[in-house]
């Protein structure tokens, strides 16, 4: 991890009070200006621009490390959901693996099997793996363009099967309620493909959890978190 450690070089406030804001704003639904609040009670004094800066230099960093690293699993399952820009209706395509683990998003303005197709490459190249099972909805793009990109994948299509991936999409849409829609395309994928591997990193599904597991869960993930943050396993925000 020493790239990213590195990275946080030349930065006037220190490493752990980026990745406390960068946590904030990712995990919670909460406003940049939100954040720098919450960051001022505790006499921290940072602007909500130099917040948002933190959060596309470094989420992305996070975001990155946390798709392949521990490694996905071998199911996928895909959904897509219509977002409208500025008027427009684009489609917002998401996978993810057995284990509830965001593989991956893409906006897109077309819902065909040539969005099909490029969302299955965009996936091929970033985990450099073909899945075992794929799990979709019946949209007839998809058997289309896994018989031209992942043949030999077994096809599973389902009205219900693909629940896990539909859920997966909840979080997204509390945000872009509370940032009253997305301005452009570019700004939708470039918050999503940040946000959505940080948040489901913290969910731990605690209904599934006794106290005990629970909280060892959840020191894990914040073990994790520091760990692909280049930082130490304790924080100090003093």
């Amino acid at each position: 991890m020493s790239t990213i450690s590195n990275s946080y070089r030349g930065y006037r406030f220190l490493a752990d009070i980026i990745n406390q804001a960068v946590w904030l704003y990712h995990c919670f639904s909460l406003s940049l200006r939100e954040v720098e609040l919450i960051l001022a009670a505790r006499g921290i004094v940072v602007s909500y621009e130099t917040i948002r800066e933190w959060g596309l230099r470094f989420g992305r960093t996070y975001a990155k490390t946390f798709k392949r690293w521990p490694k996905p699993g071998d199911k996928w399952f895909l959904d897509e959901v219509f977002v409208r820009i500025r008027g427009k209706l684009h489609y917002l395509w998401r996978a993810v693996d057995q284990h509830g683990n965001v593989l991956d998003v893409l906006v897109q303005s077309r819902c065909n099997k040539k969005a099909v197709k490029r969302f299955f490459r965009k996936l091929l190249k970033g985990l450099c793996y073909t899945p075992r099972i794929l799990v979709t909805d019946k949209l007839g793009s998809y058997g289309a363009a896994n018989r031209e990109t992942l043949e030999g994948v077994e096809h599973r299509q389902s009205r219900y099967l693909n629940n896990r991936c539909e859920v997966s999409h909840q979080p997204a849409r509390r945000r872009e309620r509370h940032m009253r829609r997305f301005k452009s395309a570019r700004q939708a994928q470039q918050f999503l493909s940040t946000h959505s591997p940080i948040h489901y990193h913290f969910q731990l599904r605690r209904h599934r959890l006794s106290a005990n597991e629970y909280r060892t869960a959840r020191e894990h993930a914040f073990v994790m978190w520091r760990e692909v943050a280049g930082l130490p396993s304790r924080a100090n925000l003093a």
